[in-house]
């Protein structure tokens, strides 16, 4: 897999112009030109920037992940350093809109290279983009106005931290927005649920709890065709839970199913339930019910 340590190197390969900073990339489209076209395909690669862009649809409808777009104005994406990336010509867009890209050196020193980071969406999949409304387009197409300006400017002392502030400012309006779309959502992460538990029950009934363990949320999350954080933050937003205590919640109403046969003990019942050490699953139980589970069976017999 080809990994380009820096942004020049990677937008050569990409057949883009090259960038005026060694470490920055504004591109972005005008009434009378259009952004540059990338290569139309690629296998895998991997950089060390991070990218922002806004790509609006040419013709037809995109889904996302399995429903419709919520506007077909534009898609915000975000994609992280060290993101595995590859595309075919299978999906065309419109060469209108922006494309950001930086390496993360370019923010070593700042207080954004710590901030950046607890941005769930910059670990998102592509068909997890922020859809935005015309408003909303239009408030983070100023901003990047006033980037491109910094950036096409002579450099002075000011022109970084000015950069760095107004990219600041993007972000957090991207993470307004997002808020925004988990609200109007809420049919989407009904059937995020909906699956997620479809997915614990079809694996506890074929036998594979006992074989192979009790799934990682990364391995729910891949059956779903959805990202690992997108799965959480969205559940988490609807539900008021994480997928992890989705999860356990789960494990915790079998337990109690399994509980009430008196001719298995607590160990039997943790190992059947995938756990490696009853005495976890003790401590599991006792947090999420109030009782360990032998209070449990013997609350239940008393009634």
């Amino acid at each position: 897999m080809k990994h380009f340590r820096t942004l020049s190197a990677y937008f050569d390969y990409m057949q883009l112009p090259g960038p005026e900073h060694p470490m920055l990339s504004v591109l972005s489209a005008t009434e009378d030109n259009f952004l540059p076209c990338p290569r139309e395909s690629s296998p895998p690669i991997t950089n060390e920037c991070y990218s922002i862009s806004l790509k609006k649809i040419v013709k037809g409808k995109l889904n996302y992940g399995r429903t419709k777009y919520d506007f077909t104005n534009g898609a915000l994406i975000f994609l992280a350093p060290r993101q595995v990336l590859q595309w075919d010509s299978s999906v065309v867009f419109e060469q209108k809109g922006f494309s950001i890209n930086f390496h993360e050196d370019f923010l070593k020193g700042t207080e954004l290279a710590h901030q950046i980071k607890k941005y769930g969406f910059f670990s998102y999949s592509a068909n997890e983009a922020l859809h935005l409304s015309p408003k909303e387009e239009k408030q983070i197409e100023s901003i990047v106005q006033n980037i491109e300006i910094e950036y096409h400017n002579n450099q002075d002392e000011f022109s970084k931290d000015i950069i760095i502030s107004q990219l600041g400012t993007l972000l957090k309006y991207a993470n307004r927005f997002y808020e925004r779309q988990f609200l109007n959502r809420k049919e989407l992460s009904n059937d995020l649920l909906e699956q997620f538990n479809q997915y614990l029950e079809n694996y506890f009934e074929s036998g594979q709890l006992q074989q192979k363990g009790i799934p990682s949320i990364e391995q729910v999350a891949d059956s779903m065709a959805v990202s690992q954080r997108y799965l959480s933050d969205t559940l988490k937003k609807e539900t008021g839970k994480t997928t992890t205590e989705h999860l356990q919640l789960y494990l915790i109403d079998e337990a109690k199913n399994i509980l009430l046969k008196p001719n298995k003990s607590i160990s039997e019942v943790a190992y059947e339930l995938g756990f490696e050490y009853p005495q976890y699953f003790s401590r599991l139980f006792k947090k999420k019910e109030g009782l360990s589970p032998s209070e449990y069976r013997e609350k239940y017999k008393m009634n």
